[in-house]
């Protein structure tokens, strides 16, 4: 039997959302938009089974288990929101309120709900995005 042909990162993410069946899912292809039209330089792949996006410009050589290329991840478990979860949303001084949460790591959050959300936010999400990107070490 031959091995089917691994798919690319945006191959997988397509996919994807072929089959995503999630009442919110407006709000998740909106929160795509966005976050890939922040910047060039930021790549999309399925990561810990959702959508995730990453840096993929050139950078220096660290420990993966850092998670030091990854941007933010979907969350899609709950049925009445969107989680974008920022795996290291607690180095960003975001003084605006938009990232939420205590967690022991250095994860933050942002929670929406409706299209809404995104468009009242959206330059608060870039800001916080193009934050996180000028704090890589390139």
């Amino acid at each position: 039997m031959a091995k089917k042909p691994k798919l690319s990162d945006e191959e997988q993410v397509l996919a994807y959302f072929e089959v995503l069946n999630h009442p919110l899912k407006n709000v998740v292809q909106a929160l795509r938009k966005v976050v890939l039209s922040t910047d060039e330089e930021i790549a999309e792949q399925i990561k810990w089974n959702s959508p995730s996006f990453y840096y993929a410009g050139e950078m220096k050589p660290f420990d993966p288990k850092e998670y030091k290329r990854d941007i933010v991840v979907f969350n899609l478990h709950k049925n009445d929101c969107v989680l974008l979860v920022f795996p290291t949303g607690a180095t960003i001084n975001d003084t605006s309120g938009f990232l939420e949460g205590k967690f022991t790591d250095a994860r933050k959050i942002a929670k929406f709900m409706t299209l809404e959300e995104v468009n009242s936010k959206e330059v608060a999400l870039k800001k916080v995005i193009k934050t996180w990107l000028n704090q890589i070490d390139k």
